[in-house]
């Protein structure tokens, strides 16, 4: 168990840790109507639109996250020159988070995932993107701003979040983690499996276990400390990174950092929606890591936080208070 003055120390501390977050940004719609026959041209369902409603996702939806919890939180970022990169940055300001290194491109769409709701779950997605990398020109502008803002603003914490929407080149990623390691500034990374192992040297990597499987291309076997902890090696090998944390849906979340390992099982929820949970997780696991530099706290509020947030309808960040009262219940004595 862990003590309640711990956790209230560090809650009390997110607002003083600055979290810089690099990454895919995205808006999420949400087109919401009522469904009660279906279309005489297909046989499809004819949903008869209500309302329509704007989330951010991605980078942008752990920048939520944080944000939500406390934390001063700048986004680096590339969108489009479109109605949908200003309607994101709105949002994003709305809530308080830095966007004056997210950079404007003429030659790229603001990625865009549009749900079609209908009796409370997911009808359909369109998605608008471009997953090509970033251009060399884009990817200097980039850096240069997040040179700066690590040099004036001295963060906590960097994120590098994955969505293979072109933001996170090889270059982009090394650089920043290679800058981070220069100033002792600890990186937090969530994959995908095109930069699976471009990672090197980052504190804190976050893969899943499907994205552990297919990045490593291996096979895991039952969940297990011992099967992990040869996963744990086997990232630790290519890729160099301090601690390991995987989450494992149903079964929980694992971490180790070569000396301590724990397998942390879930929590029982009302499971209504997952999106956005990994984005939470990461969040959490971050933010408590970067104000504590504990991993077992870090890992056991995220597996808290990741629950919590599955049972609301679509992307959605914790609340604070929410997080901390269910954090009281569960982990202390």
């Amino acid at each position: 168990m862990i003590n309640v003055n711990d956790i209230e120390s560090v809650f009390t501390s997110f607002t003083t840790t600055k979290i810089g977050v690099v990454g895919d940004i995205m808006l999420d719609t949400y087109w919401w109507g009522v469904v009660d026959r279906i279309s005489p041209e297909a046989p499809v369902p004819i949903v008869s639109l209500q309302r329509k409603e704007t989330r951010v996702g991605g980078a942008a939806n752990v920048a939520l996250n944080l944000r939500a919890l406390g934390a001063p939180t700048t986004l680096f970022s590339v969108i489009g020159k479109d109605a949908e990169g200003t309607e994101l940055a709105s949002l994003l300001n709305k809530e308080g988070i830095n966007t004056s290194y997210i950079h404007e491109s003429e030659t790229r769409v603001t990625t865009n995932k549009v749900r079609i709701m209908g009796r409370n779950q997911q009808m359909m997605r369109l998605d608008h993107e471009h997953t090509n990398d970033i251009s060399s020109e884009q990817e200097a502008a980039l850096l240069a701003s997040f040179y700066k803002y690590v040099d004036t603003e001295k963060p906590s914490l960097i994120i590098l979040e994955d969505y293979n929407k072109g933001v996170l080149t090889p270059n982009i990623i090394t650089s920043v983690i290679d800058y981070c390691n220069a100033k002792g500034i600890p990186t937090a990374v969530d994959p995908k499996q095109k930069n699976f192992l471009a990672y090197k040297n980052c504190t804190l990597f976050k893969p899943n276990l499907k994205e552990v499987k297919e990045g490593l291309k291996i096979s895991v076997g039952d969940i297990s400390v011992q099967n992990l902890n040869k996963v744990h090696t086997a990232l630790n090998e290519s890729l160099q990174n301090v601690i390991s944390f995987i989450t494992l849906s149903e079964h929980g979340v694992y971490f180790s950092d070569g000396k301590e390992q724990k397998l942390i099982p879930t929590h029982i929820r009302n499971i209504s929606d997952v999106s956005g949970a990994g984005d939470t997780v990461i969040a959490v696991a971050s933010l408590v890591y970067a104000s504590s530099k504990n991993m077992l706290l870090a890992a056991e509020v995220s597996n808290i936080a990741g629950g919590m947030v599955c049972e609301l309808v679509g992307t959605a960040p914790i609340n604070k208070n929410d997080l901390a009262a269910e954090v009281a219940k569960l982990l202390t004595k």
